[in-house]
């Protein structure tokens, strides 16, 4: 690599450093090497000076850092000898953690739920969000790091003027580069997207590509069940075309960087229950001034096993992917808006084409129908109240969850009063919008919706997941004049079916 390629490339690196050494405050990074040991170069120290939050994030380690002997990298062999035993009190401790709470809390309470996303996305653009306790209640965290960083009086809560300067930074951000704050379906990863950049999305081998237009920058996320940590680890350095500039394994993740072809690239991954969760950046040189600050905000937002949902990415795929469920024995299907939207032909897996006959952008859902289908198992529909409390989602997984299959698969949540849905843990949803809800007792109580955030810009009051009830489903159908089923009882699971949305 040339001298200037060189200088250029420890420049983005000095970026990393800072982004990383905030990691181990986050829950980001906790593995017990040093992820970065590039982070005090001059460099870093150069671009720590220039930029307010980055110093603040570089001193955190000083008053964390574990002691010389700790800080040694592990070899490689001791990283393979890595016993399950050794992971399992971070295991107990991540099983006992309760689902996330459904509500903002008290000093959050008076902010909308519009400006509580912005507020967050700016906060993640900052870095503040990276010097939290925690992933599930950062943000009065993220406020007090906000405003010590300006010398403000240290509250968690935010001020008038405080709150003007943070929204007037999100606008902004999201004038310039189209930030977001979003959930990867096909992982379950939170990330920040740069969308203006790249605008473009497909499925990934193992996730979602986002590129621009003419693939000068690229965001390739991840995820792998039943992960060797080490094998993937040496699998991103083995890749053809790519020179190692940096690459460091700890015991629950890796961080490898470096040029690949005429491309720099940046891995980030993290473990936990043995499944690997992460991202790859990809960008030309030239494009070095436009990603360096981008990649900090991606850093500090990154969040491989988010405790707290926020919306969902709008990806608008060629092929996607969803879950219906049949409605009559005419061969009505009902399915989440979404699934159905912009879609050019509709399949209704194993039944033929279906057709798209109405929408309720009010209820967010789909009425589909596919004809000449015979011996169609029908669900039944009551008009009771859903009820708060325990929930199993059922839906048919994207294909490429289940290498190519069409099994159904069963999430565990939480519904609230609001009709907000929130997982057990952490999970990819690609292919479970639409999917059906069951109460304790197995009884259907209506579908999943997901929420993008362009939806929820414009919705502020939508929950990133919601339960669409089955009396609304009920009054969508009766409106399109579908009649109720005759059997008193059914099996959803039974009348579930995948839905293949195609656009051009």
């Amino acid at each position: 690599m040339g001298g200037v390629n060189k200088m250029r490339l420890g420049r983005i690196l000095a970026v990393l450093a800072v982004a990383a050494a905030v990691a181990p405050a986050s829950a980001q990074w906790s593995g017990n090497g040093n992820p970065n040991p590039v982070e005090q170069s001059p460099a870093a120290k150069k671009h720590a000076a220039r930029k307010p939050v980055a110093r603040a994030a570089a001193k955190k380690p000083e008053v964390t850092a574990p002691k010389p002997a700790e800080v040694k990298p592990a070899t490689k062999t001791e990283e393979a000898k890595a016993s399950p035993a050794a992971q399992e009190p971070v295991k107990k401790k991540d099983e006992a953690k309760a689902a996330p709470s459904l509500a903002p809390s008290p000093e959050l309470a008076n902010i909308s739920p519009a400006d509580r996303l912005k507020i967050q996305s700016a906060l993640f653009w900052s870095g503040d969000y990276a010097t939290a306790a925690k992933d599930g209640g950062a943000m009065e965290d993220a406020i007090r790091s906000f405003q010590k960083r300006n010398k403000a009086k240290v509250t968690g809560v935010l001020t008038s003027e405080q709150r003007t300067e943070l929204l007037g930074a999100a606008n902004s951000h999201e004038q310039e580069f189209g930030w977001n704050v979003v959930v990867d379906p096909a992982t379950g990863i939170r990330i920040g997207l740069p969308t203006k950049l790249v605008p473009n999305a497909q499925n990934a081998e193992r996730g979602t590509r986002w590129s621009s237009p003419h693939g000068e920058v690229q965001v390739e996320t991840f995820h792998v069940k039943n992960a060797n940590l080490q094998m993937l680890f040496d699998e991103e350095k083995k890749k053809p075309n790519r020179t190692i500039e940096r690459a460091a394994l700890a015991d629950d993740g890796f961080i490898v960087s470096g040029m690949q072809g005429l491309k720099y690239y940046i891995v980030r991954a993290k473990q936990r229950d043995g499944e690997v969760r992460g991202f790859t950046l990809y960008y030309d040189q030239m494009m070095e001034g436009i990603v360096a600050p981008v990649m900090v905000a991606m850093a500090s937002a990154f969040s491989p096993f988010p405790e707290r949902q926020v919306p969902f990415a709008a990806l608008a795929k060629t092929v996607e992917y969803g879950t219906g469920l049949v409605v009559s024995a005419q061969g009505h299907i009902v399915t989440a808006q979404r699934v159905a939207q912009g879609c050019n032909i509709i399949v209704a897996d194993g039944l033929g084409n279906a057709e798209r006959v109405a929408v309720d952008e009010e209820s967010g859902l789909a009425l589909l129908r596919v004809y000449g289908a015979r011996k169609l198992k029908v669900l039944p529909l009551a008009r009771e109240a859903a009820k708060a409390g325990e929930i199993t989602l059922v839906g048919i997984p994207d294909p490429q969850e289940q290498s190519g299959a069409k099994a159904l698969t069963e999430i565990k949540g939480k519904l609230s009063d609001s009709a907000a849905i929130a997982f057990a843990r952490s999970v990819p949803t690609a292919g479970l919008g639409g999917a059906a809800a069951l109460d304790a007792k197995g009884q259907f109580t209506g579908i999943m919706a997901t929420s993008s955030f362009a939806l929820a810009s414009a919705e502020p009051t939508l929950p990133p997941v919601r339960l669409i009830s089955a009396a609304t489903i009920r009054d969508f159908l009766d409106k399109q004049h579908v009649p109720a089923a005759a059997t008193a009882n059914g099996d959803a699971r039974a009348s579930l079916v995948r839905i293949i949305c195609v656009r051009q």
